[in-house]
């Protein structure tokens, strides 16, 4: 078991299994949040396991050798905290957030039910109707769906391409077989990194993990933790098309765009700028030209999503579905003015801020700065800290900013509708 000091009142430990440990002490605060983080996501299944990792994301609550459903949310409830997980393309994250005294329970709740969880054939049955009606839920929100479309247009058939809920067609046939042994195989210590932040000993949580774990499937002969994430040479994507999925909404919701850039990419500073120029407040170009000026939406904004070894990069506008044409051909214009001349000083200066800001005022729970230790640590093999953020926006420069505008928004780019059309009524566009 090796234990390292990363930066002031950051510990990481890591233990012969290959499991981490990363904790934050915040001797200020009288809460706790602690994650376990799993290098597994949806890009992780085969076509046939399609929705895996969040069918199992609803399945580890269900109950261990030790604990029913029940148990496990009214013990954590009982003391006036709070569980959940989520599960996205690359990772998932089962997590809890306590009051400080009450972090052992909050462990031992959580090892127990990611380590020893039973996946009974009987929940197995109702997770998936749950999961079914989830889906069905999905395919009634157009503004959600729209998104999963954007990135289908972008990745086609590739893992990443694929929703993380699966569809109807793999999530119905998927047995409690494969389930578990996509549990069991994936689901191993090197993979893992349980982060905490809050009013806490480090020293006091790595024997609170070791005993939790103990005698369970990640009590596990010496092993070495796993790197992040490699790239993927292989990703590949396809050329910009017009994908127009047909529903009978009073709203229209597009999304314009192309593919982007990767997360460990030096330039991913430069985007975050980018993007709240572009689209990422209301003081950005697309917001005014097309909410403020003309009141052509209600919504309208650009993102990024990066993974190890891609990204998109799309605009997002819900609107009527007679002012389509028109608010298309204004964020065309946008994105085509911004690739052709750039964007200003004053505009990188307050980009900049944004990015800033939102970094640090979103640190402000333990919640948050637990998330950032295991991010640090599963996805980019290193903490940086918020000194050295910042120093890396501050150190975004005008060109930085403009040579990425013209890399990104000369892509000729793909869209997405999901509205009252049929798939010819963006022919030529």
């Amino acid at each position: 078991m090796k234990t390292t000091n990363l930066q002031d009142g950051v510990r990481r430990t890591v233990l012969p299994s290959g499991l981490r440990i990363v904790t934050e002490s915040i001797q200020t605060t009288r809460s706790a949040s602690i994650g376990v983080w799993v290098n597994v996501g949806s890009r992780d299944e085969t076509p046939a396991l399609s929705g895996a990792s969040h069918f199992l994301e609803h399945l580890l609550f269900k109950g261990t050798r030790k604990r029913t459903a029940l148990d496990i949310s009214a013990e954590i409830e009982a003391v006036g905290g709070e569980t959940n997980a989520f599960t996205t393309k690359e990772y998932t994250c089962y997590y809890a957030r306590v009051l400080d005294a009450d972090l052992p329970l909050a462990v031992d709740v959580l090892c127990d039910a990611v380590a020893d969880s039973v996946l009974a054939p009987p929940d197995v049955e109702t997770e998936r109707g749950v999961i079914l009606e989830e889906i069905a839920m999905h395919d009634d929100e157009p503004g959600d769906e729209v998104h999963d479309l954007f990135t289908e247009v972008i990745f086609g058939d590739h893992p990443l391409g694929r929703l993380i809920s699966g569809t109807e067609a793999t999530i119905a046939p998927m047995t409690r077989t494969q389930i578990n042994r996509f549990y069991r195989r994936r689901y191993v210590p090197p993979r893992i990194v349980i982060a905490a932040a809050g009013n806490l000993d480090h020293g006091t949580v790595v024997r609170l993990i070791r005993k939790a774990i103990a005698g369970t499937a990640l009590d596990t002969e010496p092993a070495a933790p796993e790197a992040h994430r490699p790239a993927d040479r292989r990703v590949r994507t396809l050329p910009a098309q017009t994908v127009v999925r047909s529903r009978d909404t009073e709203q229209a919701h597009i999304v314009l765009g192309a593919t982007g850039i990767g997360r460990l990419d030096d330039r991913r500073f430069a985007l975050g700028v980018l993007n709240n120029v572009l689209g990422g407040g209301m003081s950005s170009r697309l917001f005014q030209e097309i909410r403020e000026k003309r009141g052509l939406a209600y919504s309208v904004y650009s993102y990024g999503s990066q993974y190890a070894d891609a990204g998109l990069f799309g605009v997002y506008a819900g609107c009527a579905p007679g002012k389509v044409d028109e608010v298309l051909d204004l964020a065309r214009a946008e994105l085509g003015k911004i690739a052709k001349s750039g964007v200003t000083a004053e505009e990188v200066a307050r980009g900049k801020g944004m990015v800033k800001g939102s970094y640090v005022l979103g640190l402000e729970d333990t919640g948050s700065r637990m998330s950032r230790l295991a991010k640090s640590e599963m996805l980019y093999g290193d903490l940086m800290t918020v000194d050295g953020l910042l120093a890396e926006v501050d150190a975004v420069t005008l060109d930085d900013v403009n040579a990425l505008a013209h890399d990104l928004l000369s892509q000729p780019m793909s869209l997405a509708v999901v509205g009252p059309f049929d798939s010819s009524a963006f022919t030529g566009r």
